[in-house]
């Protein structure tokens, strides 16, 4: 079994490590530019990732199943209040509410 102090020590060097890849790039590229065609993609990245990351927690089940589910409700609901432009307070209980619900019915 592992003691707490090697699981302070993992941790705290797993923080440094990251801490000094996280760096690296601003110390060593940071005055440079990116070219346009980069910098262009790059503006694009994160949400892609974000959309990614949703749609797979969203939609995966147990193993590498598809799962389709009360969130997927709660996320077309979140979708259609977004194309709604409504308060992103709204979109949050407008998918809360419909999730709850058809878990309530199902």
């Amino acid at each position: 079994m592992i003691g707490a102090a090697t699981t302070w020590v993992t941790i705290v060097g797993l923080a440094m490590t990251t801490f000094v890849i996280k760096a690296i790039g601003p110390l060593f590229f940071g005055a440079r530019e990116l070219p346009r065609p980069l910098a262009r993609v790059a503006r694009l990245l994160a949400p892609a990732l974000i959309a990614g990351l949703v749609a797979v927690d969203t939609l995966s089940g147990p193993g590498r199943s598809l799962t389709l589910d009360a969130r997927l409700v709660g996320l077309a609901t979140a979708a259609v209040a977004l194309a709604l432009r409504a308060h992103i307070l709204v979109v949050v209980l407008c998918a809360v509410a419909a999730t709850v619900l058809v878990r309530a019915i199902s």
